[in-house]
């Protein structure tokens, strides 16, 4: 670790110095604590009795090299100042005890990966289908043979690998999984950055998970959240006796979420942040990050009023630079509900440098749609055509994610408006949009189920309710829609280009009806037509060119998905003006394979 990058805030590898490295006889200690008067070393190896330590480097840093200290075994750092000494986890820890205990443990961090093939090949993903199944790993599925229900991550893996290879996604986002010690917060305020949750089992257990979806040709995102940190007494707060990682003032010191921001002014905590991220991608091969909150990054407290932070947009730069130079091909996602602009441009063009930006408008505009009555969505027709009008300024994620499936908000099937049977055929039509829609797609456990239980942490999905004929209708449906993204180019191909997208009509509010075509290059076209009406809409006319044909791929409306029928013949032909009429049902959609008549 060079010294000066680290108080500059320009280090990407402080976690290579930092923590407790095992060199086959012993261990070597070292942290950052500026204003600590002495920090000595406890654990399993000296009777947990006081080892001091002694100064390193610029004197902000702390180091002692213990013989016989091996992986496995646990400790702490004993922290004094004013008078005072508090136990700490290690802050570049490499594992920690299951909470509600905090002390830091000893990792053998070597594991022969198996994916060079992968990595070496690895999609940028700008032009390629992308379908994220978001993930909390202990209640996706509970283990019987577990005392907490979790399975553990090398358990857990070939189960999860199975299920997305069977349904259509070709990348797990898995919310956060650096150590934290409230169920409740679902990782989003650590206290281990550098130590991935001992809920489901120690670091080499995660390569394995990491490495087998690698072998499997499954990407794999981790949920990091560079913005504020937990604020337990054993944790970053205070870690020396002083603000270490959060600002002296108070005011922007501690977050809406009741945690502790960390102070982008200060160079030691940027490289800290950087030395994370680079941290999970390079030890664990993860092959990408999705930043959470990034809005508390950009502007003070995530309020533009307060005016923008100089600092933080500066470390978001040179953190998404440095760690493209690191790693190419990685995908860089945030989380980002303003209209902050440039978010997903390179630095050098004078943007934020990240890949995706997840499209809040969209997802909130949609959703609040298919809330409405049916009658008044003649009023918000537009509410669906709105997001193609910003599109182009960045490249976007459509997620459905946690957010909203939790905390009083209801699932995705139960926003649809109307009663039991209605959401069903709703939903089913919301996705279609969402597939046909440009930019890469994200969804959450148990939307596919259309699980009508808001999620919670503490237990698995509802797996049980495939037993109920619309319930596993769905899913079958989720799974062919799915598939059918992952197999035509022209739903991604395009994504970031308006010659692959074009409303073939978004004028017919009275009718609320949609189609959309989706095209690339040398690629078959894909015609959607929708009509988010509760009325069928007889004789639904719509010009495809003359000599064309559609051929229906996908009808949401199909008995096989929980629908009444086919109510489509498999091919329809234009006439001599090139029209095609259709009879659309109530809360339908159908995608169509546009080909020339005379083709086969």
């Amino acid at each position: 670790m060079n010294l000066h990058d680290f108080s500059a805030g320009n280090c990407f590898d402080a976690y290579k110095w930092l923590g407790a490295h095992f060199d086959g006889h012993g261990t070597m200690f070292r942290v950052y604590a500026p204003n600590a008067g002495g920090v000595s070393v406890i654990g399993d190896f000296n009777g947990w009795s006081d080892w001091k330590m002694n100064r390193a480097g610029d004197g902000k840093l702390w180091e002692l090299y213990i013989d016989g200290a091996k992986p496995g075994q646990m400790y702490k750092y004993k922290v004094y100042h004013g008078g005072k000494a508090v136990e700490h986890c290690d802050p570049v820890g490499f594992g920690m005890e299951l909470r509600p205990k905090f002390a830091s443990i000893i990792r053998d961090m070597n594991y022969d990966f198996g994916d060079r093939e992968w990595l070496s090949a690895r999609p940028t993903w700008h032009g390629d289908a992308l379908n994220i199944y978001e993930v909390h790993l202990g209640s996706w599925q509970t283990d019987p043979d577990s005392e907490n229900g979790w399975y553990s991550y090398g358990k857990i893996a070939p189960k999860l690998v199975k299920y997305c290879k069977e349904h259509g996604y070709n990348c797990i986002e898995l919310m956060p999984l650096n150590e934290y010690p409230c169920d409740e917060s679902w990782g989003y305020q650590a206290t281990g950055f550098f130590a991935p949750t001992s809920r489901y089992g120690a670091a080499l257990e995660l390569k394995k998970l990491v490495d087998y979806c690698h072998r499997s040709k499954i990407a794999v995102l981790m949920d990091f959240v560079p913005v504020h940190f937990a604020v337990d007494g054993y944790g970053l707060a205070n870690f020396d006796g002083t603000p270490t990682y959060e600002s002296q003032f108070r005011d922007i010191a501690y977050s809406e979420w009741g945690s502790c921001n960390f102070d982008m002014t200060k160079g030691a905590v940027c490289s800290f942040l950087k030395s994370a991220a680079n941290y999970w991608l390079e030890e664990y091969h993860f092959d990408g990050l999705r930043m959470d909150a990034i809005s508390r990054v950009i502007y003070y407290m995530g309020d533009p009023a307060r005016g923008e932070n100089i600092c933080g947009i500066r470390f978001l730069k040179t953190l998404n630079q440095g760690l493209k130079k690191l790693h190419p091909s990685a995908i860089l996602c945030a989380e980002d509900s303003t209209d902050y602009p440039l978010v997903t441009k390179p630095v050098e063009q004078g943007g934020l440098g990240f890949d995706y930006k997840w499209d809040m408008g969209w997802m909130n505009d949609t959703l609040d749609y298919f809330r409405t009555p049916p009658d008044e969505r003649v009023n918000h027709y537009h509410k669906l055509t709105f997001s193609m009008l910003y599109f182009y300024s960045e490249r976007y994620i459509l997620p459905l994610s946690h957010d909203e499936n939790v905390h009083g908000k209801a699932t995705i099937i139960q926003k649809m408006y109307g009663d039991y049977d209605d959401k069903f055929p709703q939903a089913r039509a919301l996705y279609m949009y969402m597939y046909i829609h440009p930019g890469k797609k994200l969804n959450f456990m148990g939307s596919e189920l259309a699980q009508f239980r808001e999620w919670d942490e503490k237990r698995g999905q509802d797996w049980d309710i495939l037993k109920y004929p619309l319930h596993d209708g769905f899913n079958h449906f989720m799974s062919r829609l799915c598939r059918i993204y992952l197999s035509m180019p022209s739903l991604s191909r395009w994504d970031d280009t308006t010659d692959g997208f074009r409303w073939l009509d978004c004028n017919s509010a009275l009718k609320r009806c949609y189609a959309i075509l989706r095209s690339c290059p040398g690629e078959s076209s894909v015609v959607c037509v929708m009509n988010f009406s509760d009325r069928v809409q007889e004789d639904y006319t719509l010009n495809i060119g003359a000599g064309m044909k559609l051929k229906r791929l996908l009808d949401s409306t199909e008995d096989r998905y929980g629908g009444c029928a086919p109510h489509y013949p498999g091919t329809v032909t234009a006439d001599r003006n090139g029209c095609v009429k259709l009879n659309a049902p109530r809360y339908s959609a159908v995608y169509f394979e546009l080909t020339e008549a005379a083709a086969e």
